[in-house]
């Protein structure tokens, strides 16, 4: 691919997509590629092998080991949301973004690959456990710089396709590692060389896989993709933590007094995203522990989840331009609600309730997120895409242990409500109260075609975090 050249910076007034002319095929398709390459983090490792595995037998109680899973991810997402006003708050001010998502992929190859001395033993848990939390923090700081480029990759018009596209991409990145490690590193007795696949070495090594697939695919990214400096007079010095928190509560402050719909939006995205999370986050601990999957069918559910996933958001995003992403998120809520319910009290239906709904939840999830991102893109004023999506990140990772502390919470009901048998399946319980609030707080919302580009302070104020 060739470098395109960066664009010049536009007005620090108006709506970011407005002033965008977009950086056509060749930078859609680069830019599509981080999601693609960082994709094995979030399917292989959070969601369909690692968090599998992790939360077996060979680490404990199968209900010990998935409320430390639980408690791990509540931890990194609390860290994340007070460490967030400042992490890449001179990133955004400088146009730095490009350069500290390279530097951040390159750390989630490193923690994704450090999985392999995750042996199967239960003295390995928390080791295991401090390494996914890690790369979760490392992940979502990666993706809110990620996200903050999409304003300068699409235009008005395509804003929705080109943020379904994006993950779209993710999701299919997700099959092909995911068929990969399976048929050659999860369902062999004996692995390439003739290596025996004892130990859960196969697994182990799937994990350095995840860290080379991430270095690989993302280099069209940064080959095509550079930073935008910003003008000297949009440039601000560093901040102290004390004055970045105090930028943030003066942003939100301001959003709830002058602009209180996206105030709305903010507080119903974060919900929601938060139980999308948890969505995939238990998804596959739940088909394992409760439904009886073995590895290979959890991986064979993955394949399926990501293709339909990746399909229904593509399509979705074509959708997402003509009827408005708050229609695209409202629907995908009441599906994945009602789908979810459905798994929880039918889940002594078996393998079948499970494949059903599962598969019907996983259509969900990609078209509410992709929505979602571009409902506030359209929002964005122009110069401060990073600022935005960073204020997006933080009021997420502000309630994103809920959904972990949820879904662990109405395990611990279920096994006091149940004498016999595992309680696991109530945890679902958790991640649909999540997506229900999400889903409530989201129905006042006006379509972000009937709001105004948020209002943002003067160049060389104190800006709203950015990651």
């Amino acid at each position: 691919m060739t470098e395109i050249s960066p664009q010049t910076t536009p007005p620090p007034s108006g709506r970011a997509l407005a002033a965008s002319t977009g950086l056509g095929k060749r930078g859609v398709l680069a830019w599509a590629m981080w999601d693609w390459g960082a994709q094995p983090f979030n399917t292989v490792i959070t969601t369909f092998v690692f968090a599998v595995y992790i939360t077996s037998s060979s680490f404990g109680d199968t209900d010990s080991t998935s409320r430390s899973l639980s408690a791990s991810t509540a931890v990194a997402g609390l860290i994340i949301a007070c460490v967030a006003p400042v992490l890449g708050q001179n990133a955004d001010r400088r146009g730095h973004a490009v350069r500290h998502l390279r530097w951040l992929t390159w750390a989630l190859a490193l923690i994704s690959a450090a999985l392999f001395f995750v042996a199967p033993q239960q003295r390995f848990l928390w080791l295991g456990l401090g390494l996914l939390g890690l790369g979760s923090i490392v992940s979502e700081i990666a993706g809110v710089n990620y996200n903050s480029l999409l304003n300068r990759v699409a235009v008005e018009s395509n804003v929705g396709k080109v943020s379904g596209f994006g993950w779209g991409m993710g999701y299919m990145g997700g099959i092909i590692v995911l068929v990969a490690i399976y048929f050659l590193l999860v369902q062999p007795q004996t692995l390439i060389f003739g290596i025996p696949n004892t130990d859960s070495i196969g697994i182990r090594i799937a994990m350095l896989v995840c860290g080379v697939w991430t270095m690989l695919f993302t280099i069209p990214t940064f080959r095509v993709l550079r930073d935008q400096p910003r003008p000297a007079q949009l440039e601000a010095p560093k901040t102290t933590v004390s004055e970045a928190y105090a930028t943030l509560f003066r942003t939100i402050g301001r959003l709830w007094r002058q602009q209180r719909q996206t105030a709305y939006f903010l507080l119903a995205s974060a919900l929601f995203r938060d139980g999308l999370a948890g969505v995939f986050a238990f998804g596959a601990v739940i088909a394992a522990g409760t439904f009886g999957f073995a590895p290979g069918d959890v991986v064979v559910f993955g394949v399926a989840a990501n293709v339909i996933a990746g399909l229904t958001t593509m399509a979705v995003g074509l959708l997402d331009d003509r009827v408005g992403p708050k229609t695209v998120i409202m629907a995908s809520l009441i599906v994945l609600v009602l789908s979810g319910g459905l798994i929880f009290f039918l889940h002594d239906g078996g393998k079948p309730v499970f494949w059903v709904f599962g598969l019907l939840m996983s259509a969900c999830v990609g078209p509410a997120q992709s929505a979602s991102r571009s409902f506030l893109a359209r929002l964005v004023p122009a110069g401060h895409d990073g600022e935005i999506f960073g204020l997006y990140a933080t009021t997420g990772r502000v309630v994103s242990f809920l959904s972990p502390a949820a879904f662990g919470l109405m395990i611990t009901i279920g096994t006091m409500v149940q004498s016999t048998d595992s309680a696991q399946h109530w945890g679902i319980l958790g991640i649909v109260a999540v997506l229900a609030a999400g889903l409530i707080v989201m129905l006042p919302v006006r379509p972000a075609s009937e709001q105004t580009a948020i209002e943002t302070e003067p160049p060389g104020a104190a800006l709203a975090p950015a990651l």
